[in-house]
């Protein structure tokens, strides 16, 4: 399938992208229902082509490139033993800047290479727009760490990570009934779906359980939050969630430091990178908690095989977002068994998308198994910053 066939739907839908995005999270229709395009046949040769997208420029660049990298060392690995059935797997990765209007030009650009099967993209925004052609496409869309509840919208789509609002109903439980915290104060990126979604879902459950939220402040993009951290400082919150990406999280920490601010610190999966975005201020981050699905230390013996293949190919620590991408090459690698796809051979999409349901993978992240609705079914992991490392808390 060639550019050609999504040309005019790219350009005439950006706008309804950019709509959708801005819109922040919607419900999830369901993969059960007939909203993409089926019946589409794709051919494969001696390689089986998959398409990934994510960041590799601009300030969200270390998500995409471990998604990148994590992907690419599952690809070798499994070429490295055969392939499957013979049929080697190859990657073919494309820079969308996390925004949902690059999103269109990275997917033609993956649609050129004929690729027959999509991880991707690595940020929400992104994701829900590429969504949007994906389905037109029929083609099986898998991201690896697109966390808004629309990301898996069309019936073609599913991720590997938890979703946002399970998220912040999860941290809300840990926090308030597992460590007895009643009074929090909450900091989020108004600007991102992704920490909207959180937010939403933690205020909720946090005041069902019978807490109370005593300050809610939001992060703009002007990286000073010294009024909101003055706020939150005259209140008498037990601690504060800040569900954002590590680049903010980062502004925070230090801004806290100088605020006289020492209570605990609580987040979700985009803290994951916050270590290397302080440096040399990554004490700073001690004792802070936040919901992830890896840990690089985890003694387990399949996680430090990958850690160890990553480091000595990248010469760098994999973090979630590499090790979610490394399950999704596993997980379209099981759908390919299960879809009986083989070398030079056509396959109708449908059976790819449909063979998701029925696989069961035992991840990096977590033994998992698929819903109708694009959903993994799946365990979270809390990790606690402990003289600058991550410690998996349980």
């Amino acid at each position: 399938m060639k550019k050609s066939m999504l040309k005019l739907a790219a350009l005439g839908m950006t706008a309804a992208m950019a709509l959708s995005v801005m819109a922040g999270c919607g419900e999830n229709s369901g993969s059960g229902d007939a909203d993409y395009k089926t019946g589409v046949k794709f051919k494969v040769g001696d390689t089986f082509k998959i398409g990934g997208m994510g960041p590799l420029t601009g300030e969200n660049a270390s998500y995409g490139i471990s998604v990148k990298n994590g992907a690419q060392v599952a690809v070798d690995e499994i070429n490295a033993a055969g392939g499957i059935d013979g049929m080697k797997l190859e990657l073919f990765f494309e820079d969308d800047e996390a925004s949902p209007e690059k999103a269109a030009t990275a997917y033609n650009k993956l649609m050129d290479n004929e690729i027959v099967a999509m991880l991707g993209a690595t940020t929400s925004g992104a994701t829900i727009a590429l969504g949007e052609l994906t389905k037109q496409d029929g083609i099986l869309q898998l991201t690896p760490s697109g966390s808004a509840q629309d990301c898996t919208k069309y019936g073609n789509a599913f991720r590997i990570c938890f979703t946002d609002p399970l998220q912040g109903k999860n941290m809300a439980e840990y926090i308030y009934t597992t460590l007895g915290k009643k009074k929090i104060a909450i900091m989020y990126d108004v600007a991102e779906d992704y920490s909207k979604g959180i937010t939403d879902a933690f205020e909720a459950r946090y005041k069902e359980l019978g807490g109370t939220v005593v300050a809610k402040e939001s992060l703009g993009n002007e990286q000073d939050y010294n009024t909101q951290l003055t706020k939150i400082k005259a209140t008498d919150a037990e601690a504060i969630f800040v569900p954002a990406y590590y680049q903010k999280v980062s502004y925070v920490l230090k801004q806290s430091k100088d605020a006289g601010i020492t209570l605990p610190y609580f987040g979700c999966d985009g803290w994951d990178g916050v270590l290397k975005q302080l440096g040399n201020d990554a004490a700073l981050a001690n004792g802070a908690q936040f919901l992830t699905p890896f840990v690089a230390n985890d003694p387990n013996a399949d996680i430090q095989k990958f850690v160890t293949a990553y480091k000595a190919k990248y010469n760098a620590d994999p973090d979630q977002f590499a090790a979610d991408a490394y399950d999704g090459i596993y997980v379209i690698k099981a759908a390919i068994e299960k879809a009986g796809i083989k070398a030079n051979s056509e396959f109708v999409s449908d059976d790819l998308i449909n063979a998701m349901t029925q696989i069961s993978v035992s991840g990096l992240t977590g033994d998992m198994t698929f819903n109708a609705d694009g959903e993994p079914n799946k365990g979270t992991k809390i990790v606690e910053i402990v003289d600058g490392q991550y410690t998996a808390k349980n």
